[in-house]
């Protein structure tokens, strides 16, 4: 097979991430038994290629292989993938930047990783050393994302009108999903307060083995003995790579300041209280590692945090208004501004903790205070139940914008199909199975 055929092969596995399936597969020797299966433009899709979708496919929808006309149908798929990259690669109102290539190669490279394990695992699985993987890969990134400009281009501005809806509506309405129970969630939720000699105990002895690695002691080493992460300290408190966006506030801002190889000072998150060290910075995805020095709560802070959360649900019963008194109270930063609430979904959306304290509840009911996990300690909370929607058939009055969404999904799909259509017309293919 020849070599550049390969590495397609090895960049399609490593966008589609099967990385389970591929456990027992060794990349470092190319399969010498192969065949082109179709040849769309100037590129080619190998019986290779077209297998490890199928297995991919099958996977994820947890079909069975053999099932007829599923090997067409993935190759039909990826025949217009290709279709889409040609005609992409056409257009010269799309230009992809180097910069652009590095920041989603980076970033797949990095989710990669974390799945993996480990970038070694993953070195081994694709059988070559992680330069070598973002050389390689990088004609394949290119070309990926000039195809998705193109799609976007397309389809970018695509909308539905109202008379669109509703002729979907009509058309489907006895087929359409039926709508989960819903619920209109509120809470006020607060941390129980740690005392100053706690919080001064465990600063004290971070501090401590702070000094004593910077005095040229071992992070992995200090972090297998002291850090309370359970997750990292067998590890040496390894993290492995995350992107941004994945790590509390306060931890993220300290490790996405630091230079490579450079220790923090001490860190307190909603966890407790962090050393970090970042090994190394790609893009927006960090590999850092940690120590974590829990603060733990005492009885009596406990005990005040339920008595003033049982004190704002009485003053509730009194007229207060509950939005006001989240936005006063709220120990939730992301929900306290907006008057606590946390969302208007479908029951199946919300924690599984959550939806056992409000399933016995009626609508305008307050819970009694209740334990929550919050980071490495205990918070608590009161729920607000303001409507609870009961399972449903969709309809026009309750649920327009789920139909709006539904019915844009379906214009969007038939205006690919019209527009996978016309590129058959218009650029070479040809299936060989």
């Amino acid at each position: 097979m020849p070599f550049n055929l390969m590495n397609k092969r090895r960049f399609q596995l490593l966008a589609l991430g099967i990385l389970g399936l591929l456990s027992s597969t060794s990349f470092s020797q190319p399969k010498v038994l192969d065949r082109i299966v179709a040849v769309v433009g100037k590129d080619c899709l190998l019986l290779s290629d077209l297998n490890a979708q199928v297995e991919f496919y099958v996977f994820n929808n947890r079909l069975d292989a053999n099932t007829p006309g599923l090997q067409k149908q993935v190759l039909d798929a990826m025949i217009n993938e290709k279709l889409i990259t040609a005609r992409a690669l056409e257009d010269t109102n799309i230009s992809v930047s180097d910069d652009e290539v590095s920041n989603q190669l980076d970033a797949l490279i990095a989710q990669r990783i974390q799945q993996a394990g480990s970038e070694k695992k993953l070195e081994e699985i694709y059988g070559m050393p992680m330069t070598k993987m973002k050389r390689e890969f990088r004609d394949e990134m290119r070309k990926q994302i000039y195809a998705q400009k193109l799609q976007q281009l397309k389809f970018g501005d695509l909308q539905v009108s109202g008379p669109e809806v509703e002729e979907f509506y009509n058309h489907y309405k006895d087929s359409l999903p039926k709508v989960p129970d819903q619920l209109e969630l509120y809470h006020i939720f607060k941390i129980p307060k740690v005392s100053d000699q706690a919080k001064s105990g465990v600063r004290a002895k971070a501090q401590s083995v702070l000094d004593s690695m910077k005095a040229g002691g071992d992070f992995a080493d200090f972090a297998r003995r002291y850090s309370q992460d359970p997750g990292s300290a067998a590890g040496g408190g390894d993290l492995g790579f995350a992107r941004r966006g994945q790590f509390v506030k306060d931890f993220e801002e300290a490790v996405f300041g630091l230079k490579e190889n450079q220790i923090s000072n001490l860190v307190e998150t909603p966890f407790g209280i962090h050393i970090i060290q970042l090994l190394e910075r790609r893009g927006e995805s960090v590999h850092a590692r940690h120590i974590l020095f829990k603060i733990q709560q005492d009885s009596s802070t406990v005990s005040g945090a339920v008595t003033f959360l049982k004190s704002l649900k009485d003053s509730i019963g009194y007229g207060a208004s509950f939005s006001d008194l989240a936005k006063r109270h709220s120990d939730d930063k992301e929900t306290g501004p907006v008057g606590g609430f946390l969302g208007n979904l479908t029951a199946d959306q919300f924690d599984k903790s959550l939806l056992a304290t409000v399933k016995d509840m009626k609508e305008g009911e307050i819970s009694d205070p209740v334990e929550v996990d919050y980071g490495s300690t205990k918070g608590y909370h009161i729920v607000y139940l303001k409507k609870r929607t009961p399972a449903h058939a969709m309809n026009l009055t309750d649920d327009w914008k789920q139909l709006e969404q539904l019915a844009l999904a379906y214009k969007h799909n038939a205006e690919y199909q019209k527009w996978v259509k016309q590129l058959r017309e218009e650029i070479y293919w040809e299936s060989r199975i």
